[in-house]
């Protein structure tokens, strides 16, 4: 029998490689608007605001799974 812990874990890990997918996908299209002549630097500072956000969203979930020990 799984415990809701368990479900948990498991619902937190599935969401921390959505985000990871996502940061991936934001960062492909930062880096095509930045090789091209015109850059729209508006859109092109919202999509890194939003890789920020979604670095720190990664980092608070990947510190729910794996929490510092402290000896």
């Amino acid at each position: 029998m799984h415990s809701s812990n368990d479900n948990d874990e498991g619902k937190l890990r599935k969401l921390l490689e959505e985000l990871r997918g996502e940061h991936r996908a934001i960062d492909a299209q930062i880096a095509s608007l930045e090789a091209e002549a015109s850059v729209d630097h508006l859109e092109l500072n919202l999509m890194k605001r939003k890789k920020l956000f979604l670095k720190d969203e990664i980092i608070a979930l990947e510190n729910k799974l794996l929490p510092d020990i402290i000896a």
